[in-house]
């Protein structure tokens, strides 16, 4: 789901496309995800964690901080399509610039997108849970 997509915080699940660029047929890899789409959700994010199991959507969004965090978290800035525009780790006590292309930021601990496969470039699916 990305544009004109009207996002609520909850779960769901996140599904990368194929080396084809077809969506995945499910034998891949499956991150669950939760999804912060309000005002306190974003700005809570991850702060007060000590890690996460899959990842953090947030949106609207395009910079993020890990100031106060407890541990370092790749970062992933996704465009309308939820398309990665671009990728990065970042350590605890760090601002990021904004990117001007970004409409989403995607956070996992870091390592956890390049064993997942997610670069720049890959495009994602989000499946709202129940």
């Amino acid at each position: 789901m990305g544009r004109g997509r009207r996002w609520r915080c909850g779960t769901g699940t996140l599904r990368l496309t194929n080396g084809d660029g077809g969506w995945d047929d499910g034998s891949g890899v499956v991150i669950p995800v939760e999804i912060a789409a309000s005002y306190g959700t974003r700005r809570r994010g991850l702060l007060g964690r000590d890690g996460i199991t899959g990842a953090l959507l947030l949106t609207p969004c395009n910079a993020v901080h890990t100031l106060g965090m407890r541990f370092a978290v790749d970062v992933a800035y996704l465009d309308r399509e939820l398309r990665v525009v671009a990728l990065h780790t970042l350590r605890p006590h760090r601002l990021a610039l904004p990117r001007l292309r970004a409409r989403h930021v995607l956070e996992a601990e870091a390592g956890a997108m390049a064993a997942w496969g997610i670069r720049p470039g890959v495009r994602l699916r989000v499946e709202p849970g129940p």
